[in-house]
């Protein structure tokens, strides 16, 4: 194995990539912030991709990683009213990932559905 080869299979995008258990596909749609600080600290957000465990979404300003959020988004004609966690952040791309944390059974069933609806 080069060493580049060896730095890739152990950089964080490749770690994480390895780690997800839900299918992510591109999703564009608008995201609210139910905090008040959150939504003036995000000003405009909107997601990149999604999948049943979270989702990547752009923001104008940067999050702590570990810190929780919650969001209502609307998609594919489903509301959801959900919490997360920031996994991880990439300020030069103004972007977050939030893994969902304490979805209910329905929710979880009605976001696999969505994500599946993206892929036709």
């Amino acid at each position: 194995m080069s060493m580049k080869t060896a730095e890739a299979a152990e950089s964080p995008a490749v770690m994480q990539a390895n780690r997800r258990t839900h299918e992510r596909v591109t999703a564009t749609f608008d995201v609210r912030f139910q905090e008040a600080q959150d939504a003036a600290r995000a000003l405009r957000a909107y997601s990149l991709n999604l999948s049943a465990g979270g989702l990547c979404l752009r923001t104008r300003r940067s999050y702590d990683v570990g810190s929780r959020v919650r969001l209502q988004m609307t998609v594919s004609g489903e509301d959801f009213d959900i919490e997360g966690i920031v996994s991880w952040v990439r300020d030069d791309a103004e972007a977050i990932g939030v893994r969902f944390v304490d979805v209910s059974e329905a929710d979880q069933a009605r976001l696999q559905r969505v994500v599946t609806s993206f892929k036709r």
